[in-house]
């Protein structure tokens, strides 16, 4: 972000206009926390759900606006609550920017990781079972919703999420085909957590 657009947004929240070296100054200060935040160690505290996912966004780099992803992890505790684990930026969603991700999380202490809860992005779930082995892979329901309505049409939508999945594959069969493979091919990583007892289903 530049500076002019961190002083718009530090004069809209503090009702103050700052300095240019101000906002430098306190942009360089925000850094350093980050940078501790992202280093921290994870031992202290066991995650047995790690939840992944990531997002492109535009980033100023060496004076060009490009377009990166933001990768981010965020674990839930024995107890339900959820920590944000880290972000980190990367050219794309590969499987080598996830494994640097992975080792990354590993390297500071993270262990004891029961399940994974991802998108079905190819590089992501090929590096999650190098690094994450013997952890269950749950595929994002969400992400999973919009995967089998891409291959819907605007008729079909409503049915969709209102019938059950045998109900769904029965009357689309013939008319809907793809959406109909995309729904069996992942609907039982999407369903993983039913294997879990209800509070963990919950949490």
């Amino acid at each position: 972000m530049s500076t002019r657009k961190v002083a718009n947004v530090t004069e809209a929240l503090c009702g103050v206009s700052f300095s240019k070296s101000t906002v430098s100054e306190l942009a360089s200060e925000l850094d350093v926390k980050v940078n501790v935040f992202k280093k921290r160690k994870l031992e202290e505290n066991e995650y047995p759900f790690v939840v992944v996912d990531a997002m492109v966004i535009k980033v100023r780099k060496n004076d060009i606006v490009r377009a990166m992803s933001i990768l981010i992890a965020y674990g839930i505790n024995n107890d339900g609550w959820r920590e944000i684990l880290g972000l980190w930026l990367g050219d794309s969603e590969s499987e080598l920017t996830w494994s640097t991700l992975f080792k990354d999380l590993k390297l500071r202490g993270l262990s004891g990781v029961d399940l994974v809860i991802s998108d079905n992005h190819s590089g992501l779930v090929k590096s999650l079972r190098r690094h994450f082995q013997g952890a269950a892979w749950q595929r994002c329901q969400v992400h999973f919703m919009r995967n089998v309505l891409d291959h819907t049409s605007s008729k079909n939508r409503k049915e969709t999420a209102k019938e059950l999945s045998e109900q769904f594959i029965s009357k689309l069969e013939k008319s809907a085909k793809k959406a109909v493979t995309c729904f069996e091919d992942g609907i039982g990583d999407a369903l993983t957590i039913l294997a879990y007892p209800l509070e963990y289903r919950q949490r």
